[in-house]
């Protein structure tokens, strides 16, 4: 970890063995789900291989994703793949041997871990109570009003200026997941979950009174859910701590 941030490799390339012996870092496995699972880990960095294309692959599918594309991607290969590297999408580029020479360096020179201020600031405004206008969002959201939500939420997203705004993107967007479902869209559902499983990760597990790590339960069940075809979907409540 590089300040307090994850740093992720993308699969299991040929240097990962040396990189690991001098640094804690976490390997997550290439293929079908390589991008839900970097959302949920939500590294610091992503080192990726980029020696070949299907190596490369894997940075574009990162860029590509409105979850994952503001994790700071960084390329390992020789120097004759660093501009297609960078065409992929990476931020940077460079050797494995300048990677393995100087690797603390190297991660916190281009990692972006959490801001602790910012941090702090989150959790002292979930302290605060829920605002009116998000107890009106609620409501509905637990009528199943799911498109009336959005945009009670999405106007408290645009007036509110510290990070707790989070809170109200990420509930629109269960919210929004839960009306493609509605309408049979579960692809298009899935897509809105893994885009608010971004903001939902830096969440406390109570924020203005509600439940965050209850809904971050139920929204990896839905995930489930909808990722098996025909299967069943069960809709949810927003649930406040105490109540």
């Amino acid at each position: 970890m590089v300040g307090g941030g994850r740093i992720a490799v993308a699969g299991a390339p040929a240097w990962l063995p040396a990189l690991q012996a001098r640094v804690r870092v976490t390997a997550l496995p290439t293929g079908p789900g390589f991008v839900p699972r970097l959302t949920d880990l939500g590294p610091a960095l992503l080192l990726a291989d980029a020696s070949d294309e299907a190596g490369r692959r894997w940075i574009s599918a990162a860029r590509a994703n409105n979850a994952t594309r503001r994790i700071p991607t960084l390329a390992v290969a020789d120097e004759g793949q660093h501009a297609a590297a960078l065409l992929a999408g990476a931020d940077a580029a460079l050797k494995a041997e300048e990677l393995l020479a100087a690797p603390e360096a190297i991660l916190r020179q281009y990692a972006r871990p959490p801001d602790p201020e910012r941090q702090a600031r989150l959790g002292c405004e979930c302290g605060s109570a829920l605002p009116p206008g998000a107890r009106e969002g609620v409501r509905l959201f637990n009528a199943g009003e799911y498109y009336a939500q959005h945009d009670v939420f999405e106007a408290l997203w645009v007036e509110t200026e510290g990070p707790v705004r989070e809170l109200y993107r990420a509930v629109l967007q269960v919210g929004v997941a839960l009306y493609q479902a509605q309408r049979g869209n579960r692809r298009g559902a899935l897509k809105m979950l893994l885009r608010s499983a971004q903001w939902l990760r830096d969440l406390p597990d109570v924020c203005q009174g509600l439940n965050v790590a209850q809904l971050r339960a139920d929204v990896r069940r839905l995930r489930a859910e909808l990722s098996v075809e025909d299967g069943e979907v069960t809709p949810f409540r927003l649930r406040e701590v105490g109540k």
